[in-house]
């Protein structure tokens, strides 16, 4: 993804992980997605326009249009009232091209920083789809994924890319372990909401039935 567009998704992103978590107007958020969305599908479109069509650059610029898409359902969304079914859905046929993502960042480009970083795309996807479908109320949650994942892959990395360090070693070598340790960090937030918590008002119940 082209670094402007990574730097803007990292605001849109921290902007609806703040909404999620109650901390951020839906109006409010959902006029800045159509302005980083209107980029991320506009940009990438003119770029086509005028390339040599080959096959990586279209693989590029698709992954653009992933991220644009969702900000202008999720912009137009939140302005409307709309109950999001339609934005879950999407999000969900994303969360599975994202995986197409990660086995191409390790087959073909050998890039496992890549890899990771669409394997915790595909994830927050995937609770965009939870949120919007399914009857369980998992918004903080993903609240605090979307803000620590708007850092780690994409305003850092861009800001890293600005600066012209992003493609050092070192750096390629430390963000394996801050994606790394955000995976696990992740798995153990999930354990600690939907098993630890759930484990602990059963036997809340046991004890009042006693």
């Amino acid at each position: 993804m082209d670094i402007i567009g990574l730097f803007l998704s990292g605001a849109a992103l921290f902007l609806n992980g703040i909404m999620l978590v109650g901390k951020a107007d839906e109006k409010n958020v959902g006029i800045f997605n159509l302005f980083v969305g209107a980029f991320q599908v506009i940009a990438p479109f003119y770029l086509i326009i005028i390339s040599g069509q080959d096959h990586w650059f279209l693989f590029e610029k698709a992954a653009t249009f992933l991220f644009g898409l969702t900000y202008l359902y999720v912009g137009i969304t939140l302005l409307k009232g709309m109950n999001g079914s339609g934005l879950g859905y999407y999000s969900l046929w994303v969360s599975i091209i994202a995986l197409g993502y990660v086995m191409e960042s390790i087959i073909h480009f050998h890039d496992m920083v890549n890899a990771l970083t669409w394997l915790l795309w595909s994830f927050l996807w995937f609770l965009f789809f939870v949120i919007n479908t399914q009857k369980i109320n998992i918004n903080k949650f993903v609240g605090k994924v979307a803000i620590i994942q708007s850092w780690i892959t994409l305003t850092l990395p861009a800001l890293f890319s600005f600066i012209g360090i992003w493609g050092n070693k070192w750096i390629y070598n430390i963000w394996i372990f801050v994606l790394g340790i955000s995976i696990i960090y992740f798995l153990l937030l999930a354990y600690k909401q939907f098993f630890y918590q759930k484990k602990l008002s059963f036997k809340g119940k046991l004890t009042i039935s006693k």
